[in-house]
């Protein structure tokens, strides 16, 4: 079963509207659907290649039926669409879309994060077609300036209406 032409739209879960606690953030929106453990480690067993539910299971550890719930949310917020493989009985399996795909640099970035901070030995190395192991960069995509690991030389300008980067501003 081929692949199904999605619409390549903004997703429709939001946490910016107004009267929403806390500053506006597309971190906060982020995190509203794939801040959840199961959630990316899903996404990761899809990306590495595993589609079918009892794989991604095992492999996240995840019991069968936070694993559901999360391959719910994650359909219904546009990050993985399923596909019939099987008839009798129904069976599907999971993919990518590209809002999903677009997750790699995070978790490329949670990953040596965690080889960096987490654990003595790497358990898994990713290799870029060149050769070497993929690292993640931060950089700007108009001058190439690279991100510190202190943040700089990047500046927050704040757009949200009513939020300086203290917190509310005062009327």
């Amino acid at each position: 079963m081929g692949t199904p032409d999605l619409p390549q739209k903004r997703l429709p879960t939001r946490v910016d509207t107004p009267g929403a606690p806390g500053r506006p953030c597309s971190i906060a929106a982020a995190l509203k659907i794939v801040g959840e453990r199961w959630a990316l480690l899903a996404v990761r067993e899809i990306g590495f290649g595993n589609h079918r539910f009892d794989q991604i299971a095992i492999n996240t550890g995840a019991s069968r039926d936070i694993l559901t719930a999360r391959l719910r949310s994650l359909e219904a917020a546009g990050v993985l669409y399923r596909s019939l493989y099987n008839e009798r009985p129904p069976r599907y399996q999971y993919h990518l879309t590209e809002a999903g795909r677009d997750l790699f640099p995070v978790l490329a970035a949670l990953r040596d994060w965690g080889d960096r901070w987490l654990v003595e030995e790497k358990p898994t190395v990713v290799e870029h077609t060149c050769g070497h192991e993929l690292r993640v960069v931060s950089s700007c995509e108009h001058c190439g300036g690279r991100l510190d690991s202190r943040g700089g030389p990047a500046v927050a300008r704040f757009q949200a209406p009513g939020w300086s980067k203290s917190g509310p501003v005062e009327d």
